[in-house]
């Protein structure tokens, strides 16, 4: 689950000295392990996704053989697209996300709100540009079987302690059964979001029929890099 400086910096295409400038100034968590820095997967792709910083979806994949992964289509089909949420604070927001969510009866709404609330303590999931994706720290390992992200579009825009200060609209709001599921999920949620194209639909609110044709063009074209 551990990266070297080196493996980031060919992966994202800059120098080492800029990885650990990330890591030194700009707060890219990692760790000293024999006087070389180590970062987690899961810490690399939050930080990369609030800094805005393009990080190709394979540097994520373990390499281990593991059953088939769900795509972020299936996974958006299975949670669903809502629009006019109504909410005027994070607290709120979510919790009329979590009600439009099709949860198993063995997770408790409340408990995943706090699990969600948890995790916006640590820091915003705010990504700037009206966009935020709300997710647990760790996946709730057990209490489902199957990957959802819900995509909700507020009826008005909140604060969300954004880094660019502007206030979000639109949530992607992931549950997933394990931290592999979790990591591969939001990282293929991550790079796409920096496809201009895809933004701008968002931000019209487009219909669920052009989203979930857009998102599939796009795991079309990751599917064949």
């Amino acid at each position: 689950m551990f990266l070297r400086v080196e493996d980031i910096a060919q992966a994202v295409g800059v120098s080492e000295r800029t990885v650990l400038g990330w890591i030194k100034n700009q707060g890219l968590p990692a760790h000293l392990q024999n006087d070389r820095y180590r970062i987690n997967r899961v810490d690399l792709l939050e930080w990369a996704t609030s800094h805005d910083i393009t990080i190709p979806p394979d540097v994520f994949d373990s390499g281990s053989e593991t059953p088939r992964l769900s795509t972020l289509s299936e996974a958006l089909e299975a949670g669903g697209i809502h629009y006019d949420l109504a909410g005027d604070t994070p607290e709120s927001a979510l919790r009329q996300v979590i009600g439009r969510m099709k949860l198993p009866p063995s997770l408790d709404p409340e408990f995943l709100l706090q699990t969600f609330l948890a995790r916006e303590a640590l820091g915003s999931t705010a990504l700037g540009n009206g966009i935020a994706i709300p997710h647990v720290r760790n996946p709730i390992v057990g209490q489902v079987q199957e990957s959802a992200i819900s995509l909700c579009f507020l009826k008005n825009p909140i604060d969300f302690d954004a880094i660019d200060g502007q206030p979000v609209s639109i949530l992607f709001t992931l549950i997933t059964p394990n931290v592999k599921t979790h990591l591969h999920l939001l990282a293929k949620l991550a790079f796409m979001l920096h496809d201009q194209q895809f933004k701008d639909l968002l931000h019209r609110t487009g219909s669920a029929a052009e989203i979930m044709a857009a998102i599939r063009a796009m795991e079309e074209t990751i599917i064949r890099r």
